[in-house]
């Protein structure tokens, strides 16, 4: 492709190439990978992790790894943790589990019995989806979803933490009314919902006219964000959000028509 040089050898089946701007964290993650020769050639980039669609744009294809990842298709943290590794392209095996049934192993790799898990290559299992996405980020320099600026970082981690939040009280809810009539308690379905209409609040507050959570840039606040608008819309349809809300419910139909989003739909099994 015009603009693009082979300039030496890779090791593991990977070459290296010229890149006009090569992204930074690209001889981070060759060093990780075992190839420290690539900081002797400045201007490189990997092929073999990346394509390029113009000279020195950087389209990453799949990083291949022996990773699992234990969750459902209903479960709003699970599809998060989904769409991270989707836009991060990291590939990975899925293994469909609830952690209500009885036969479930879900507490064998995560002692609270919650989902997701992943299953590194090593046999170590992490969770929660906050703790796996904030690997899953670290691991492959390309579509950082999360800011690497101290200020910008704390702040989508903030909105992931509203939007996980929205999550936990609609889960509670949706819970709760799994119980027997006679034992549920409206009190307690008062307080989430409470909760949930402070929470849709606050993001629309926060989002106001821009385009992404984060200004400008997709980053894991609207993966989030987008997770949560998504459970309501699967669980709640009573909730009108999106006529109340018409910057979230913009910004939930751009989220969806993106590939990740749209293969990890929530369902019922």
């Amino acid at each position: 492709m015009a603009g693009l040089q082979d300039c030496g050898a890779g090791t593991d089946n990977f070459s290296i190439v010229n890149m006009p701007n090569p992204d930074p964290g690209v001889a981070r993650y060759a060093q990780h990978r075992g190839m420290a020769e690539i900081s002797q050639q400045p201007g490189c980039a990997i092929r073999g992790i990346s394509r390029y669609n113009a000279p020195g744009k950087f389209v990453p294809d799949v990083l291949k790894t022996a990773m699992k990842l234990i969750g459902s298709l209903t479960s709003p943290y699970v599809r998060k943790t989904r769409i991270v590794l989707a836009e991060k392209h990291v590939g990975y095996d899925f293994e469909l589990e609830s952690p209500w049934s009885e036969d479930t192993s879900v507490p064998d790799r995560n002692p609270l019995g919650k989902v997701p898990v992943l299953v590194m290559d090593d046999g170590t299992s992490l969770f929660d989806s906050r703790v796996i996405v904030d690997y899953l980020d670290s691991i492959n320099p390309v579509s950082r979803l999360i800011p690497e600026a101290s200020r910008r970082r704390i702040m989508v981690k903030r909105w992931e933490a509203l939007a996980d939040g929205v999550c936990d009280a609609a889960a509670a809810i949706f819970l709760e009314r799994k119980r027997d009539e006679g034992q549920q308690s409206a009190g307690w379905i008062d307080r989430q919902q409470e909760k949930v209409s402070r929470g849709l609040k606050a993001a629309a507050h926060e989002l106001g006219d821009k385009k992404w959570c984060d200004g400008n840039a997709y980053t894991l606040a609207d993966i989030a964000l987008g997770c949560a608008l998504g459970y309501l819309a699967f669980r709640f349809s009573e909730i009108e959000w999106r006529s109340a809300f018409p910057n979230l419910a913009d910004l939930s139909d751009r989220l969806e028509k993106r590939i990740p989003f749209m293969e990890t739909a929530p369902r019922d099994a």
